[in-house]
C-alpha cells in the first residue's frame, strides 16, 4: 500500500516541529510551522500549534490572526479553539470579541467551566453585572471548588448592592478556602 507524498511530507514537518519543540527551539519549529500553513493553509493542527507558539513569544496579534483563521476554517471542531481566541482576545483589551468567542466556545461545550468563567469576567468588564453573575453561578456550578468564580461573584454581588449575597460565598469560602474568604473580608469590610 502507497501513501501519498504529501501524507509523508505533512507527517515530517510535524515531526520536525515537535523535534525542535522538544529541544526548546520555539524560533524554529514557527518556521517549520508556517511552512506547514503555507502548504496547507487550512491545517488545524498547524494553525493551532502556530497560535499557541506565537502566544507565548508574546505575537499576541499574530497568534489571534492564527486562531481567528482555525476557528473560520473548522468552526465545530472544538470548544477550546474558540476558548483559546477569546482568551487571547481578551489579553488584548477586545473584550466584546472576547464574549463573543466565549460563546462560540460554550455553544460546542456548555460544561466547559473555564469558558463560563472567562465569560463571566468579560461581561463584569463591560458592565453586564446581571449577565455576569448568571455566567459566574454557572462556572461554580461546574468547578465547586475552585475559588475563583466565587471570588469574582462575591465581588459583584457587593458592586450591585447585595451584600448578603456575598456575605454568604464568604461563609462558603471559608470552609474550603479560608484565605479568600479572609481577602474578600478585607477588601469588601463584610463579615461572614
Amino acid at each position: 500500500m502507497s501513501v501519498n507524498p504529501g501524507v509523508w511530507a505533512y507527517r515530517l514537518l510535524k515531526l520536525q516541529a515537535m523535534g525542535w519543540l522538544l529541544v526548546g527551539q520555539r524560533e524554529r519549529a514557527l518556521v517549520v510551522f508556517s511552512d506547514m500553513i503555507r502548504r496547507w493553509p487550512q491545517d488545524a493542527y498547524g494553525l493551532a500549534s502556530r497560535s499557541h507558539l506565537l502566544a507565548q513569544l508574546g505575537q499576541r496579534t499574530r497568534a489571534i490572526d492564527d486562531a481567528q483563521a482555525l476557528v473560520a476554517a473548522h468552526p465545530r471542531r472544538s470548544a477550546a479553539d474558540w476558548f483559546n481566541l477569546a482568551f487571547l482576545l481578551d489579553e488584548e483589551q477586545r473584550t466584546g470579541d472576547a464574549e463573543q468567542a466565549f460563546r462560540s466556545a460554550l455553544a460546542l461545550d456548555p460544561q466547559l467551566d473555564r469558558a463560563w468563567y472567562g465569560l463571566g469576567l468579560a461581561l463584569i468588564k463591560l458592565g453586564r453585572l446581571d449577565e455576569a453573575v448568571a455566567a459566574l453561578k454557572r462556572n461554580t456550578e461546574l468547578q465547586p471548588m475552585s475559588p475563583y468564580g466565587w471570588y469574582q461573584l462575591a465581588r459583584v454581588h457587593v458592586d450591585t448592592h447585595k451584600p448578603e449575597e456575598a456575605r454568604r460565598i464568604i461563609g462558603h469560602l471559608k470552609g474550603f478556602e479560608p484565605k479568600v474568604a479572609a481577602q474578600l473580608e478585607r477588601e469588601t469590610g463584610l463579615m461572614a
